[in-house]
C-alpha cells in the first residue's frame, strides 16, 4: 500500500481525489503549501515518507511551483536516491504552458489538469508505477 498525500486547497477537489486515490493507498491530506512541506518533513522523520504528492498550483500561503521546488531542494540536501523521492503530480485549473515547464523544470514527474479526468490520471498514475490496490 503507497502513502499519498493529496495537497489542494479547494474542499471539492480535496474529496474527489481522496475518493479517487483511497483505491491506490492511504491518503493524508493539507490544504496549503506550508502544511504540505511540513507534512512531508514529518513523514520523512516517522521514516514512512511518501510515494505520490498530487499537489495543487493555486494554493495559499506556499504555492504549488514553491512548494515543489522546497520538497525537492529537502530531498537534495538529504541525498535522497532518485528512486526514493517522491512522486509528484500537479494539479491545476490553470492550462499556461510556461506554468507547465516551470513544474517540469523544478522536478514534477506529471501534470493533470482540472477538472481531473479519472482516465487520464489513472493512466499517469500507471506510468508512475502506481495501480490500484486490488
Amino acid at each position: 500500500m503507497i502513502k499519498i498525500l493529496i495537497a489542494e486547497d479547494d474542499l471539492g477537489s480535496r474529496k474527489f481525489m481522496q475518493q479517487f486515490l483511497k483505491a491506490y493507498g492511504e491518503c493524508d491530506m493539507t490544504v496549503d503549501g506550508i502544511e504540505t512541506v511540513d507534512a512531508f518533513l514529518l513523514a520523512w522523520d516517522e521514516g514512512e515518507p511518501y510515494d505520490l504528492l498530487c499537489l495543487d498550483i493555486m494554493m495559499p500561503k506556499l504555492d504549488g511551483l514553491k512548494t515543489l521546488k522546497i520538497i525537492r531542494d529537502l530531498e537534495n540536501d538529504k541525498h535522497i536516491p532518485a528512486e526514493e523521492r517522491v512522486k509528484i503530480v500537479m494539479t491545476t485549473a490553470l492550462n499556461e504552458q510556461q506554468t507547465v515547464y516551470d513544474a517540469f523544470d523544478l522536478g514534477c514527474e506529471a501534470f493533470a489538469a482540472k477538472p481531473i479526468n479519472q482516465e487520464k490520471l489513472r493512466e499517469v498514475l500507471h506510468n508512475l508505477g502506481f495501480d490500484p490496490i486490488e
